[in-house]
């Protein structure tokens, strides 16, 4: 049925629309435990946007939803859905600290010219790898992706885990961390950079992974609809009896996907542990892989809407963090909750005003079109 409503109105004013109800919802909840609505929005903004360290953050935030939420959406256009995001940005944080670690143990005094796009590659390639198995179960024996990438999320928790505890700890301390990596092995902070160019910037978590997360957009615009692997990509997913009629290989497809999801995923890694933790940490992933599944519903699977959602998303974190400073009576599961409506209401109940606008389109195209017709 949506594709009943021309482009603009499907990728532009419905998700727009889901929002405004997701936020009124939002709004009457807030107002229901005793606090001011417009009080608490205008604060939440402000403290996303309202200061440097604010829009930092925000900026942060928004850089990590950018890889898992494009991750989602090359595997849907692939007819795909990976939820598998959370383990393959897990194992790209492991590659991201492997290669720091084993510059520090056997190359010290690697360049960090050489060392940082090293770990980059690594947090691609381990997030690749983990993600190109459920790929392969699905092409080859017709296990569904699905049920494969949940499952992989707990054994990369699981493998996690045992390492840092008996591989990877740093030694005479009980905390699940890996050693201190060297400072060559760090992806350079913003305020670092701004400080260079002689500009006054506050120290936040925001680095230059943000330009990754930018230029992994435009990447994968041109992957999908710029390129002919991205076509037989789309067609494969989108009318997979015609994809097949054609010459295009699914199997092919469901591993070029679930690949390029996998590395889009475990670039997650370098903004966390190569960014900001400097050394290898459980569960520094937080949720973020599933949070990028309602980027890309938000987004409607398409890179310039997911930079979007990925922002508000960096919006709902950065200023619900403030708002518990700021707002007596406001937690961080309040903020969960507005993430839980956006949800549902970009997911779930996206479709809902479907019929209402395509038939206020199809009134106002008739009487557009009677309007042009010459009069006797």
């Amino acid at each position: 049925m949506t594709n009943t409503l021309p482009r603009w109105i499907d990728l532009g004013l419905l998700p727009l629309l889901n929002l405004a109800m997701a936020m009124a919802v939002a709004s009457v909840v807030v107002w229901a435990i005793g606090l001011d609505p417009s009080l608490v929005m205008a604060l939440l903004v402000k403290g996303a946007w309202g200061s440097a360290s604010g829009i930092s953050y925000t900026l942060y935030y928004s850089t990590t939803f950018v890889f898992t939420g494009l991750a989602v959406a090359v595997a849907f256009h692939a007819g795909l859905f990976n939820i598998g995001g959370e383990g393959q940005a897990a194992m790209g944080g492991l590659g991201t600290g492997l290669v720091a670690l084993a510059a520090l143990q056997w190359a010290p005094g690697w360049p960090a010219a050489v060392l940082v796009p090293a770990m980059v590659l690594g947090a691609m390639l381990f997030g690749a790898a983990w993600a190109a198995v459920p790929g392969a179960l699905q092409a080859w024996r017709g296990s569904h992706v699905v049920i494969t990438t949940i499952m992989f999320n707990f054994l990369a928790a699981a493998l996690m885990g045992y390492l840092l505890v008996e591989v990877l700890k740093e030694p005479g301390t009980m905390d699940l961390q890996s050693r201190a990596f060297e400072p060559a092995a760090r992806m350079p902070a913003v305020h670092d950079v701004f400080q260079a160019m002689g500009m006054d910037w506050p120290a936040t978590p925001l680095n230059l992974t943000v330009f990754l997360a930018v230029g992994a957009l435009v990447a994968v615009w041109w992957l999908l609809w710029k390129s002919r692997s991205g076509f037989d990509l789309r067609a494969s997913g989108h009318a997979p009896a015609a994809a097949l009629y054609a010459g295009v290989d699914p199997r092919r497809q469901v591993m070029m996907a679930m690949v390029v999801s996998g590395a889009l995923a475990g670039l997650v890694g370098v903004n966390e542990i190569a960014g900001v933790h400097q050394r290898l940490l459980p569960d520094f992933v937080a949720g973020a892989g599933f949070a990028g599944i309602a980027v890309s519903l938000i987004g409607r699977n398409h890179p310039f809407g997911i930079a979007l959602a990925a922002l508000l998303f960096g919006t709902l974190y950065q200023g619900g963090a403030e708002l518990a400073f700021e707002v007596q009576g406001f937690s961080r599961d309040m903020v969960f909750t507005l993430q839980g409506l956006i949800v549902l209401f970009a997911g779930a109940l996206s479709t809902v005003l479907v019929g209402p606008l395509a038939r206020v389109h199809a009134r106002w195209s008739r009487r557009a079109s009677a309007d042009s017709e010459p009069r006797a």
